[in-house]
């Protein structure tokens, strides 16, 4: 398969410009991050030396969850936002018009959802380790600062990110109204943290070796989720928001029902 980077690149520029001129995906970068933020941090630093390991441990795994749920849920919203959309706005026409392939659209519309929502995860992210590190219980900062937890960030960031914005876009592309299509983005893209959530509560003792294993498990799913994606891709379907209907030759004889009737 063929890629023109140049291409991909123009598709993700005009994907950041309309992301800054649409109120509803600026909230939600803006908003949604500082609740999973503000939320469990006061949760962990009511925590002091004195707390049962069980309580720690589970504030601790809520917490590294919620971190690890802002990938999935931004970039769910955005994809499901990536088709119907457009199509909802009319802007959608003239891309399909441009000389892009399907990949490649789809391709830049993923990356340019990809990158604000691993930014802003990872920046959240590292204010609350820093903050842990700062001011929190000493349980607190041993249970956070350990190597598996910020290997799993860094990975699972992405590749999480990435599992949401293809099951958003294969929604978007069948979907019919935006809301609709947003709403069942982000139940779809949840099931990918049921193993993060094993890791983070420790039912899955979390080690590098499981991480990197995992991730590339995830890695594997994207990208065969892309190649699905854009064989679901249908043109004449995105416009219309009907499959082309499939013309019938001058020589076909009618079913019986369909002859006029005398």
């Amino acid at each position: 398969m063929n890629v023109d980077l140049g291409r991909v690149r123009a598709v993700a520029r005009k994907e950041f410009r309309e992301y800054r001129g649409n109120r509803f995906i600026v909230t939600t970068m803006v908003v949604l991050p500082v609740i999973f933020l503000v939320l469990p941090m006061s949760g962990l630093f009511r925590l002091s030396s004195h707390t049962a390991a069980t309580a720690v441990r589970a504030q601790v795994g809520s917490t590294l969850l919620l971190m690890l749920l802002m990938p999935v849920i931004i970039p769910a919203t955005i994809a499901a936002y990536s088709v119907v959309g457009e199509r909802e706005q009319g802007t959608l026409e003239p891309v399909l018009t441009t000389p892009v392939t399907r990949e490649e659209l789809l391709l830049g519309k993923a990356i340019a959802a990809l990158l604000p929502a691993v930014a802003i995860a990872d920046t959240f992210f590292a204010i609350m380790v820093l903050a842990v590190r700062a001011g929190a219980s000493p349980v607190v900062v041993d249970a956070i600062w350990q190597a598996p937890n910020f290997l799993a960030q860094a990975l699972f960031a992405p590749l999480l990110a990435g599992w949401a914005i293809w099951v958003g876009m294969a929604i978007s592309a069948r979907a019919s109204d935006m809301r609709v299509a947003q709403q069942l983005s982000t139940l779809a893209s949840l099931p990918a943290l049921g193993i993060t959530a094993l890791m983070s509560f420790q039912v899955i003792t979390p080690s590098i070796r499981v991480a990197v294993i995992l991730a590339a498990v995830l890695l594997a799913i994207n990208a065969a989720a892309w190649r699905v994606v854009s064989a679901m891709f249908d043109r004449e379907r995105l416009v219309t928001g009907r499959r082309a209907e499939r013309p019938v030759a001058d020589d076909v004889v009618p079913w019986p029902e369909d002859r006029p009737t005398a």
